[in-house]
């Protein structure tokens, strides 16, 4: 039986940032992933200043490029909004978070977890006294602890597609399309270090039935726009997709010594769906509560990504 005071189930950067913090604080961890990592992450891979504030990025040896502007699109409308944003590439950043943890990291695809004397004990393989689920939208730990109490509403579920690759792009801007041919949600055309591209479409999975259309409908839409648009032309894709959850008005995130973060706590922004940012927060916030005995709290995690792009423009240097 292996044991520690914190097990942490997911590696992604919700859970690594998490064990980094109960790590810098002497506070014994493990965390347990059923992927071998690098691990190929769909997701835009944006991240804020913000973020590189938090996460101490200034030593990150891998890919991050700059956008000065977004430029957004809204009914055919190009609006380009000045601010700083990053890309990064999901393989590399999700990696280096856990190895910087600096925990013991173990294989494991979690099956079952039980309450046993006080602790929780994992597959009769590990056992600890405080237990956080970073696994994601199908979190183990969430499905042990949450989901029959505290159900989310089947409303807040984005459905996405998307595919990163190798592409010789000669146009380095950051482009998202929202609403084109009433897509409940919104496109994007994301460049990333080292010659990749990412390009992704999502929206509500419940008001896309509503319409009577599929994610791939809207897919077949946007790689015709990506073409006449000669940001993308000739490839011949093959996207993957899957599902989370945005931000509910209210979220049990804390039973007791069981922590949720990340999208295991269905915390992406309500307007973007962005979750990285709000994995990163809910992650240090878990370990400070564990660390200091405080209550866990998320309520002043932005809901919103918006308001975050347009201030971060306030106060950098000029172009």
């Amino acid at each position: 039986m292996i044991e520690a005071q914190v097990i942490i189930v997911g590696g992604g950067p919700a859970g690594s940032t998490c064990a980094w913090e109960l790590n810098r604080n002497g506070i014994d961890t493990v965390i347990l992933d059923k992927s071998v990592f690098p691990r190929t992450k769909l997701c835009a891979g944006w991240i804020t200043p913000k973020v590189l504030t938090k996460l101490e990025m200034t030593d990150y040896p891998h890919s991050l490029i700059r956008f000065n502007r977004l430029h957004f699109h809204f009914f055919n409308r190009r609006v380009p909004v000045r601010t700083v944003q990053y890309s990064i590439r999901r393989f590399e950043f999700d990696r280096w978070l856990l190895g910087r943890a600096g925990v013991p990291v173990y294989r494991h695809a979690v099956r079952h977890i039980e309450r046993s004397k006080g602790t929780f004990v994992i597959d009769n393989r590990f056992r600890c006294a405080y237990l956080v689920g970073a696994g994601g939208t199908y979190c183990p730990v969430y499905r042990s602890f949450f989901k029959d109490r505290y159900p989310r509403r089947r409303e807040g579920i984005i459905t996405t597609l998307e595919q990163e690759f190798e592409y010789n792009f000669r146009d380095n801007n950051c482009y998202l399309w929202f609403f084109d041919r009433k897509l409940p949600g919104y496109a994007w055309y994301v460049p990333k270090g080292d010659g990749y591209l990412n390009i992704g479409i999502g929206g509500k999975l419940a008001a896309i039935k509503s319409r009577k259309r599929s994610i791939g409908q809207y897919w077949s839409f946007f790689i015709q726009k990506l073409d006449r648009l000669s940001l993308v032309r000739n490839y011949r894709f093959h996207p993957r997709g899957y599902n989370y959850y945005l931000r509910q008005k209210r979220s049990t995130i804390q039973l007791d010594r069981v922590f949720l973060v990340g999208d295991s706590a269905g915390l992406a922004t309500r307007d973007m769906g962005e979750g990285i940012g709000p994995a990163v927060e809910s992650g240090l916030r878990a370990a400070g509560a564990i660390t200091r005995g405080c209550v866990y709290s998320i309520e002043s995690i932005p809901s919103y990504s918006m308001p975050g792009i347009v201030t971060s423009n306030f106060g950098r240097k000029r172009d």
